[in-house]
Formats: structure tokens, C-alpha cells, sequence
């Protein structure tokens, strides 16, 4: 069996084993919040950041929701990290940008934050501050016992079926799984070209 064959194959059963009463509760309460005029807040770093990026334009421009990605800015993000440190990045952001009640975060992570191992704490330190704030939580994520899981209110957990594999399966899922709400019926308010 060669490499591509594995991969190919973990990813058919990963989409098999998907949560889809998670991604439905997602998806209601993507509803909810664009009923209430709340803003959605996507949060991710590295491959999770481009991510982010894309989903913010679709959230956008398919469900009339209004995102944002505070790694679109880059001046705003290197200067935030510059003068205050990285773990403090988004909260900082979220706090200027007013995060309320109305509003939610949408986190895409491999490992949904870990304080005690000291990775993406800056979406550790963004969650408390959306959780004080009473906003939603939603993610999509690779690990279970992640932070974001832990507290989160709508989280998706990408089944590992090969640990070796954890993060290009949990960055290619994220793309699946928003792909999914951005064209789930009860969300989507444009219609997409193709």
C-alpha cells in the first residue's frame, strides 16, 4: 500500500466517523447568531490561520455573517506581538474589536490550546476572555482533551485514525467541515458561482 492509498483511506474513514450532530448544532447556532447581528470571530495559527482567512470570506460573502480574522492583519497582529507578547495576541484584539454575548468564536486548532504544554496558549487566552464575555464557542479541532473542547460550547473533535497524521487530517477537516455550513441550506443566503 503506498502512501497515498493510506492517507486517502484514513480520510474516507475520518468522514465517516465525523460527529454530524455537532456539525448541525454548529450550523443552528451560526443561524442564531446571524438572527441576533452578533459578528463571528475566527481564530487560528499556522495552517489554521489560512484557514481562518478563507472561512472568514465565505461566512461573509455565502451566509451574510459578519467575520473577521485578526491574522488578516498582519501590522496589527506583529505590532500586538511585538509590544505585548504572542499569548495575549487575539485576547487583546477581541477585547478592542468589543466582544459581547451576541457575538462567537470560531476556533480552528490541531490542538485546541494547552497551557500546560505551552501550545497556542494565545487561544487559550482568547477563550477565557470570549468565555467572561458570555460569547459562544465554537471550533474545530484535533484533540479532545484541548482547551477549546474543554470549554467550548459547539465543538467538533476531527477523529485521529493515525496519530502521525493528526494535523494535516484535523487542517484538511477544518476546510471540509466550514465547506459544509457555508453550504448547509438553513445558513447559506448566496448562492456560490459553480
Amino acid at each position: 500500500m503506498t502512501h497515498s492509498d493510506s492517507f486517502l483511506d484514513e480520510t474516507v474513514l475520518i468522514a465517516q466517523l465525523l460527529d454530524r450532530n455537532i456539525i448541525e448544532s454548529m450550523a443552528t447556532a451560526l443561524v442564531e447568531l446571524r438572527s441576533r447581528d452578533g459578528r463571528l470571530f475566527l481564530l487560528g495559527v499556522g495552517g489554521s490561520a489560512a484557514n481562518a482567512s478563507h472561512a472568514v470570506n465565505d461566512f461573509r460573502k455565502l451566509c451574510d455573517i459578519q467575520s473577521y480574522a485578526p491574522t488578516d492583519n498582519v501590522s496589527e497582529l506583529t505590532a500586538r506581538t511585538n509590544d505585548n507578547g504572542w499569548e495575549s495576541v487575539f485576547k487583546d484584539w477581541l477585547i478592542t474589536s468589543r466582544l459581547c454575548e451576541k457575538d462567537a468564536l470560531l476556533v480552528l486548532s490541531v490542538g485546541g490550546g494547552d497551557t500546560e504544554h505551552n501550545i497556542s496558549v494565545n487561544l487559550v487566552r482568547a477563550l477565557e476572555e470570549a468565555k467572561a464575555r458570555k460569547s459562544m464557542i465554537l471550533g474545530i479541532v484535533g484533540r479532545e482533551e484541548g482547551y477549546c473542547k474543554k470549554i467550548g460550547d459547539h465543538v467538533l473533535v476531527i477523529p485521529t485514525v493515525n496519530s502521525s497524521n493528526v494535523t494535516p487530517h484535523t487542517e484538511a477537516f477544518q476546510t471540509v467541515v466550514w465547506h459544509c455550513l457555508v453550504s448547509h441550506p438553513i445558513l447559506q443566503n448566496s448562492a456560490t458561482k459553480w
